[in-house]
């Protein structure tokens, strides 16, 4: 049996496009030719299952080859094998998909979409490594006569004779100068472990040595010889393949740790298993965080069938969902023609909605069964949370029943539970509420016992999105609004109706401002007199809220360029009560008044972490000085 042809390709032009363009990355060629291998290992055994295949199906597999001699790369399998008019249909016939038809014909079949091929392009991505590509196969049907096909990339083919005895189809790649790289053991093996190691049907790659029992010694010890198996890469059965029913604690971690070795154990997992209105499987666990916002995202792995796919996720996991890590794995999830990139679909917008609705359901789940174990997580899952509810609403409304507040005092609260605690004494005069939150707790610890001293509560907003997550809740709460505890003085933090009298005169106040101004001149410092309570501090530097709300923001990257590009402005609020300013003004040597202030100005500064450098050694001199 001869034959000499020329393949169907209707554009003169396509053919080198599909070698060399079609794939982003050449090594895709491996997944392509083990993923049709197990196509049609699947088809046989459907075949046989349906009653349409009677002899031995036996134990299916692939096995994966090289010759670094002979530059080769085999990829064999046991499965349907194909005749020579099967291979002038589906290989000569660009874009004719074997599995497209097979799956059309057996639809109503039970688990017709195991079959993983779509679009008939994947065996053409052998040309972007080789010179030339030889198939071997022997079709299933009864009087089938083995078919030998070889093409040396160009539009010529020849079909002969073949030479395989047993079911199935061998497929020989003459690796090009180019692409010898492949024709290594550890790059085939990190490219098998890459795409194929959740494929269904085991997947032989060489052999490996291992321990066996051999009996025991005198001593009663047990003996171990090394015997050479074989060495399948892959696991065929992954958890999220499996109900949960089946699985227990250690099997998740087990698999974590497959995927990410180097990795903590995750705090929980959420087991994704949908078949209506669109199949969709996976397991998402929640990495342990902590505030350092650096976060790995690209660790959630897409696959379709058991084919690894990409971990670009971004359009099929919602943006703060990007910081999970495991797996999804869905048929109905839409690909281009090259399996290498996601299509925009509505799928992808329901699968979407699906993740975020099942996340939040096992926060929320969480929180109710166990809200000891949910606060002793809160530290590390927080930052997720707060993320969550800031990029998307749909998330907010189910979060705001879990999300917590923790107050310096390590206390946690729900959002009703914190209005409760705090609305009889943090509701100012015009009946807002206000929340006073610091987010460095050692470095304002003055302005926080200022605060306490008073009966405020002050919350702990330390995590690098606080910001946004602030003016989140001052968009969502109604008549409430949230203040950090150094934007100014505790007794204008809240207006009331009490505040203290004044002790000074105008011209008093006039003089104290003066003396102030001259010993600081700093234009950056605007002095201001305030008559709070002899309690408080002589002097309180503050920044308005604001302003300085802003330029954190813009120091995030927030979007707020214009104002991180301003130069800080401070107030400078004297306590006109305070017996120090009192006896600045029954001085009357100038120089003495000049330098108790600058000492109290820069007391101030040091509580905040403010004075720095010259000025600190300077303030330390002349500490020292008056004593």
């Amino acid at each position: 049996m001869q034959e000499k042809g020329t393949i169907s390709i209707h554009t003169e032009n396509i053919f080198p496009i599909i070698k060399k363009f079609l794939y982003s990355d050449n090594e895709i060629f491996l997944r392509e030719l083990v993923s049709n291998a197990v196509d049609a290992t699947q088809k046989i055994k459907r075949l046989a299952a349906l009653g349409q295949y009677n002899g031995e199906v036996g134990d299916v597999r692939v096995e994966v080859a090289f010759d670094a001699d002979k530059k080769t790369i085999t990829i064999s399998d046991n499965g349907i094998g194909m005749t020579a008019d099967e291979i002038k249909k589906y290989i000569n016939q660009i874009a004719f998909s074997g599995a497209t038809e097979f799956m059309e014909k057996f639809k109503d079949a039970k688990d017709a979409n195991e079959i993983i091929g779509r679009f008939g392009l994947g065996f053409y991505s052998a040309f972007m490594v080789a010179d030339r590509v030889d198939i071997e196969t022997l079709s299933y049907q009864e009087g089938a006569e083995p078919a030998r096909w070889t093409c040396d990339g160009s539009t010529e083919f020849e079909i002969t004779e073949g030479s395989l005895e047993e079911r199935g189809t061998e497929i020989t790649l003459h690796i090009n100068s180019e692409s010898e790289e492949f024709l290594n053991e550890h790059k085939l093996q990190e490219i098998l472990d890459k795409y194929c190691k959740f494929l269904p049907v085991p997947i032989k790659f060489g052999t490996k040595t291992e321990s066996e029992e051999d009996g025991v010694d005198e001593e009663g010890k047990t003996k171990y010889t090394s015997v050479e198996v074989d060495n399948i890469i892959n696991d065929t059965n992954p958890i999220w393949t499996k109900a949960p029913s089946e699985l227990k604690d250690e099997d998740y971690l087990k698999f974590y740790k497959e995927l990410y070795p180097f990795s903590e154990d995750p705090l929980f997992w959420i087991h994704l298993n949908v078949d209506y209105p669109f199949n969709l499987t996976g397991v998402l666990y929640f990495p342990k965080l902590k505030n350092d916002f650096e976060f790995q995202k690209n660790k959630i792995k897409l696959f379709s069938r058991q084919v690894f796919i990409t971990d670009e996720v971004k359009d099929i996991v919602p943006e703060f969902l990007m910081l999970l890590h495991g797996v999804i794995d869905s048929p109905d999830i839409p690909l281009n023609v090259s399996r290498s990139f996601l299509q925009a679909d509505s799928n992808v917008k329901k699968i979407n909605s699906y993740i975020t609705k099942k996340v939040a359901d096992k926060l929320a789940e969480l929180f109710k069964a166990d809200r000891k174990a949910f606060e002793d997580k809160w530290s590390d899952i927080g930052l997720f949370v707060k993320y969550g509810m800031i990029s998307e609403d749909k998330f907010y409304d189910k979060a705001k029943d879990f999300v917590l507040l923790t107050n310096t005092a390590k206390q946690n609260f729900t959002l009703p539970e914190y209005k409760d605690k705090v609305e009889g004494t943090q509701t100012d005069k015009d009946g807002q509420l206000t929340y006073i939150y610091t987010n460095d707790a050692k470095k304002q610890d003055a302005f926080i016992q200022s605060a306490n001293k008073k009966g405020y509560d002050v919350l702990v907003m330390d995590s690098p999105i606080d910001n946004h997550f602030i003016s989140q809740l001052e968009q969502k709460l109604e008549k409430t609004s949230l203040k950090r505890v150094d934007a100014d003085v505790a007794d204008k933090l809240i207006k009331k109706d009490d505040a203290p009298e004044h002790v000074l005169t105008e011209e008093q106040s006039a003089k104290i401002k003066e003396i102030f101004d001259n010993a600081i001149k700093k234009p950056a410092y605007k002095v201001e007199l305030e008559s709070l309570s002899p309690d408080e501090l002589p002097v309180t530097v503050t920044m308005d809220e604001f302003m300085r709300r802003m330029k954190d923001m813009a120091a995030m990257g927030g979007g707020m360029g214009f104002y991180g590009n301003m130069p800080d402005n401070y107030k400078v609020v004297v306590n006109g009560n305070h017996k120090l300013i009192t006896r600045i003004l029954e001085n009357d040597n100038a120089e003495t008044q000049a330098q108790l202030a600058k000492q109290a100005f820069d007391l101030a500064l040091l509580s905040q972490g403010l004075l720095t450098g010259a000025e600190l050694t300077e303030f330390v001199n002349r500490s020292v000085s008056l004593i």
